[in-house]
């Protein structure tokens, strides 16, 4: 569904000091300095994935989705996307794409969302039967019919959020790309649109690519992360490969009654103790967490256990690290 092959991109960026005189200088004599956003960065996505494109900022993430979606033209390299090159039949490959910039908008401020949504329709030619049925979907799994006669410059960042993601949508894409959707939504915001993005690709098919900071969406979404840095592509595969190479240890947590030693197992570290709570950390190379409750029930009352997984920001974090990002 989507391939891409050696693309490659850079931008000319104006370069001068600070102060009046560097200033007048660099209007006569402008000097610049080329940043290389792409250097040959090649994947392919099936259809009916959700991929989770991950990496720094300026990393050329954003620069990518701009690429795929026909907003800019690469230097070289090639882009196939449904036997589409985007920029080059860009009014036949925005029928088969929806785009979501968490940072921009693509309704009208001052008109009410009925009426950005009616414009739409008439802009991408939706058939009247299915822009009904989409927007029936979309108003009752978005929670949207309170706010269908707002003025877009009156909704709040979660409200207005849910309304471009249904904005995409309206014309039955087959590809969302989602450049932080969830950015500065309150967290009943995030949820519902997380689940919305998972109920159109199980019952739609849509396939979907996600760019974000939240590792959240990532680790809510996602089933393959592609993993770019200073414009290369790092790493792609299974999110659960990543986990089980970088979750090098569990977080044991036990309510206890009462206490009959000190606790005191060699290689665990302890986390906190306190209210009869405590909070271990266990190297998976070593031990067993199995192994470790049954020492800790010979030396407490446990009345609760609860196991967690490496939290996926630390996760990412340690390949940023690795990759020297």
């Amino acid at each position: 569904m989507i391939e891409v092959q050696s693309l490659c991109k850079s931008f000319k960026v104006s370069k001068r000091k600070a102060g009046i005189g560097a200033a007048i200088g660099s209007f006569f004599n402008p000097q610049y300095r080329t940043v290389e956003a792409l250097k040959n960065i090649s994947f392919t996505i099936g259809e009916g994935e959700i991929v989770g494109y991950i990496g720094p900022n300026g990393a050329g993430k954003s620069t990518t989705i701009k690429v795929m979606s026909g907003i800019l033209v690469p230097d070289s390299g090639r882009c196939n996307i449904q036997e589409i090159t985007p920029w080059k039949n860009r009014i036949n490959h925005v029928k088969n794409i929806g785009v979501v910039f968490g940072q921009r908008s693509q309704l009208w401020w001052d008109l009410p969302v009925l009426d950005s949504f009616n414009l739409l329709k008439d802009i991408y030619k939706v058939p009247e039967k299915e822009y009904q049925n989409n927007l029936d979907l979309l108003t009752a799994t978005l929670d949207l019919s309170d706010i269908m006669t707002t003025p877009v410059r009156q909704l709040s960042l979660g409200q207005r959020m849910r309304c471009e993601i249904a904005a995409s949508l309206l014309h039955s894409p087959k590809i969302l790309f989602l450049d932080e959707p969830t950015i500065g939504l309150d967290a009943i915001s995030k949820i519902a649109v997380r689940n919305f993005i998972k109920t159109i690709n199980k019952e739609k098919k849509v396939t979907v690519i996600l760019t974000t900071h939240d590792m959240n969406d990532i680790d809510t979404l996602a089933e393959r992360i592609i993993l770019i840095g200073k414009g290369q592509i790092l790493l792609d595969g299974a999110l659960t490969e990543l986990k089980r190479k970088f979750a090098t240890h569990k977080t044991i947590t036990v309510d206890y009654s009462e206490l009959y030693s000190d606790i005191n197992i060699e290689g665990i570290r302890i986390l906190s103790q306190e209210n009869q709570r405590l909070s271990l950390s266990v190297p998976l190379d070593r031990f067993n967490v199995s192994e470790v409750i049954g020492q800790l029930s010979q030396q407490m009352e446990i009345m609760d256990v609860s196991v967690e997984n490496r939290p996926i920001e630390e996760i990412i974090v340690d390949l940023y690290k690795e990759h020297q990002l």
